[in-house]
């Protein structure tokens, strides 16, 4: 008999139909009945005969027609939305897809698995869970480790120990013994009490990687959650039925309770999640509609579920990942308007870099040789102006291997921290199954990835800052030698004048963004956690200030290109050129004024995807084995492979190369 999960102001009704000929009409009005039949006052209507609505799908919130039969409009056991006519949306209804929802519609379930130990994810491992490329399953060894230290949970509970989190309460409450008939409400509670942060949910791909990431800290063994519970969580992340966790609440120590806890009331079965079968309902019915069970929690359990640092991390491992691809694409950007702009390659010579040899400024320069050496890549721009008497260029092309080089840096010292966060245990209290005892400690504390995450948009906001500058001496007619903002017929046409702005709006913004949140700290828990992390805004701000970069980029990107149309006949280098037939595959050149704001997205999400990346990284590789000879020392350049994609990237068959 199919089944349909009705959201009516506010309630969720479970309606069975006993035959799939019936329509839509039929369900919502039978939806309004058993929603009149359980109010005292009948929900304000004298009869189901008085109820108009409309009927959508919680999916998509797609609009049905009342007359179409249920089995031609809907799914078994789909969800539906009852918009009563003359009402404001349910108070309590979150639309049923969040942002960006054309990525989920597109969502099919993974065949592929990722054996987690605790020991050895990867920051490309998890963006890949949060993009749910794969099924999470336990490695033997993990199973074995969560099971003995659940073991010496099930002992102190046995014994009735004093234990901190186990038979006492929490924070200011630690010194209160709890009986053991409360222990299991003892979890229930906390984990209630403490969902209590505010603001947007965090987007399906954001919630998976952070309940993914809590996952591989429990398959450490350090918990105390029994593997029982531990694979129930783990059923609940390969049906990608994901809970509503506000972004905002956390102090970062004791680690992320607020978000966690939101986390932990979904596997409940309390609160609202998301699937892409359902969209937004209560976590129960959501859980139902997959065939899974809300997790009954034991002692420690709930503990065990929102105690640590994941909120703070999952979201720095997502922005260490966009930092890395943004940053060795603003490399070929930049490239690409330093040769609009007619500037010289002196200043990438390789003795220049050697006498200052950090790794990222050397990674940079090579870079910029392998986009632009003319006796490799032959440009008809550049032998346009080789007789010019220009000496030097501006510090905004010339300094790009300093400016870009510290970024990659940067990058690269937080990867580390980050990489070395998502794999550490950072609950509190520990369980050393070794050593037959839990030891209280501050593990919890996220000061590492809050200061990392910090530091990564203060750096990362550079590629922004500079760029702009490139921006703004593109669409400078004295400086360019190009048609003012980039467009004929000016003052009939505006061209990039407002891009620019845009630009220079973005770069001002993240100004204020780099301002570290984790020199601040707020006593909390009544004085018992008196010194705290403000890690979570840290990772949040820094993910806004890394989308600016990418869309003041996107700006340049799109400026340079553009510049390209001035010098035509006149052809770049052969890798430019592909990066050129690219974007003008997606964005045409700028004849007269047009509405502008859907090529600048059109733009980042080319860079987002790192397709920019991909065209000319096989260029840049090539370059690298012919001019790097085995006998010589690679370790400086060889930094750019700690940025590459996992995925191979195929030389094209092309004599140019």
């Amino acid at each position: 008999m199919p089944r349909y999960t009705v959201h009516v102001r506010g309630e969720w009704l479970a309606v069975p139909c006993q035959d799939a000929q019936l329509t839509v009409g039929w369900l919502g009005r039978e939806a309004v009945r058993r929603y009149i039949k359980n109010k005292p006052d009948n929900g304000g209507f004298a009869s189901v005969d008085d109820a108009r609505f409309l009927v959508r799908r919680c999916k998509g919130l797609g609009l049905l027609d009342n007359e179409d039969p249920l089995d031609v409009a809907l799914e078994d056991n789909e969800f539906v939305e009852v918009v009563i006519e003359g009402d404001a949306m349910s108070p309590d209804f979150i639309p049923s897809q969040p942002e960006g929802v054309y990525l989920y519609s597109k969502y099919r379930e993974p065949e592929k698995y990722i054996a987690l130990d605790g020991d050895s994810l990867t920051t490309e491992d998890l963006v890949s869970l949060g993009k749910g490329h794969y099924k999470i399953k336990l490695t033997p060894t993990a199973e074995k480790r969560v099971q003995k230290s659940r073991e010496v949970i099930d002992r102190i509970v046995e014994e009735k120990t004093v234990v901190y989190g186990i038979t006492t309460g929490f924070g200011k409450f630690a010194r209160t013994v709890i009986p053991v008939s409360k222990l299991e409400e003892l979890q229930f509670n906390l984990v209630r009490s403490h969902s209590s942060g505010v603001g947007k949910p965090l987007s399906p791909e954001r919630c998976r990687m952070l309940l993914a990431l809590r996952i591989n800290v429990l398959a450490k063994g350090y918990s105390g959650i029994s593997l029982e519970t531990l694979k129930q969580v783990i059923e609940v992340f390969n049906a990608s039925c994901l809970p509503y966790v506000p972004e905002k609440g956390t102090v970062g120590a004791s680690g992320d309770l607020a978000p966690l806890s939101h986390l932990a009331l979904g596997l409940i079965g309390e609160g609202k999640m998301w699937s892409p079968k359902s969209g937004w309902a209560d976590a129960k019915y959501v859980l139902a509609a997959h065939g899974l069970k809300p997790i009954v929690l034991k002692p420690k359990e709930g503990l065990a579920l929102i105690n640590g640092t994941q909120m703070i991390t999952s979201l720095g491992c997502e922005a260490v990942e966009r930092a890395s691809a943004i940053a060795r694409q603003a490399d070929i950007v930049a490239a690409l308007t330093l040769e609009v702009l007619k500037g010289t390659t002196k200043a990438f010579d390789t003795d220049i870099h050697a006498v200052r040899p950090h790794r990222g400024q050397v990674e940079v320069a090579f870079r910029f040789r392998s986009l632009l050496d003319s006796d490799h890549h032959p440009s008809e721009i550049a032998e346009s102006h080789r007789f010019c008497d220009r000496v030097q260029d501006a510090y905004t092309l010339r300094c790009c291997p300093q400016v870009h080089g510290v970024v990659n840096d940067t990058i690269a010292f937080v990867k580390n921290i980050i990489t070395t966060e998502i794999n550490s245990a950072t609950d509190n209290p520990m369980v050393f199954a070794s050593r037959g005892e839990t030891i209280s400690g501050g593990n919890f504390h996220g000061e590492y990835p809050a200061k990392a995450l910090d530091y990564l948009a203060i750096g990362v906001h550079e590629l922004a800052s500079i760029s702009e500058r490139r921006i703004e001496r593109l669409c400078n007619p004295s400086l360019s030698e190009l048609p003012a903002f980039l467009v004929a017929e000016g003052g009939l046409n505006s061209g990039f004048m407002i891009a620019h702005c845009t630009a220079a709006a973005l770069v001002s913004e993240n100004k204020a963004l780099c301002h570290p949140s984790s020199v601040d700290s707020l006593s909390t828990s009544a004085a018992t956690e008196d010194h705290v992390s403000m890690g979570g805004w840290a990772a949040r701000k820094a993910l806004r200030v890394i989308e600016h970069v990418e869309q003041v980029l996107a700006i340049e990107l799109l400026a340079a290109c553009q510049g390209i149309e001035f010098l035509r006949p006149l052809k770049t280098t052969t890798p430019l050129e592909k990066v050129y037939d690219l974007v003008r595959s997606v964005v045409r050149p700028w004849i007269k004024d047009r509405f502008m704001a859907p090529d600048i997205e059109a733009a980042h999400r080319l860079l987002v995807e790192q397709k920019v990346w991909e065209v000319a990284a096989p260029y840049i590789e090539k370059y690298r084995m012919e001019h790097i000879p085995e006998s010589r020392p690679v370790s400086p350049t060889a930094f750019s492979l700690e940025f590459l994609h996992k995925k191979s990237t195929k030389i094209p068959e092309s004599e140019d190369l």
